[in-house]
């Protein structure tokens, strides 16, 4: 017990000291926990959950752009089963129709086909406009938070910008 006693009198430590020093660094330490660590790791943790959100927003969307692709397809394969089936009763009843009713049967199909076609096309388009919107507040929204300062409009419109060009490809 000496030996350790002159060494630590050689190392200059003094255990009043020792002592003291222990208590204010537990003293520094619980004060800076309560008040400076539980902040910033609540903030951390708020920005992991939002940053969940967008992801599982993203991953939301990306279904119901899925689904809305397959409604799509349904729609087409119907518009052109339908289309068919007025082509073939025209067909099948040219024998006892003029040829201008034939005519008029096909254009009618055809123009059930082109107005399925367009609906179909005008859906889509606004489906993925839709998503892209989203994703683009999302991805200013994000930005936003994980920069950890409000955006500027012209940082806003550059970030949609890019965001608009990287979902466009």
């Amino acid at each position: 017990m000496e030996a350790i006693s002159a060494a630590l009198d050689t190392f200059g430590v003094s255990w009043p000291k020792l002592i003291a020093q222990l208590i204010l660094f537990t003293t520094v330490y619980l004060i800076l926990k309560k008040f400076a660590f539980a902040p910033v790791v609540a903030m951390f943790e708020e920005r992991r959950r939002r940053i969940e959100e967008g992801q599982a927003n993203a991953e939301k969307i990306k279904k119901q752009l899925a689904e809305s692709e397959i409604r799509c397809q349904e729609i087409m394969r119907k518009a052109n089963a339908d289309a068919q089936r007025i082509i073939e009763e025209g067909r099948a009843s040219s024998d006892a129709l003029s040829q201008k009713q034939i005519q008029q049967t096909i254009a009618d199909a055809e123009a059930i086909i082109a107005k399925a076609r367009e609906t179909v096309e005008l859906d889509r388009n606004k489906m993925v406009a839709e998503v892209k919107k989203e994703m683009v507040n999302l991805v200013v929204e994000t930005t936003a938070k994980v920069a950890g300062r409000i955006l500027t409009p012209e940082d806003q419109k550059r970030i949609a910008g890019e965001t608009s060009t990287q979902l466009a490809a």
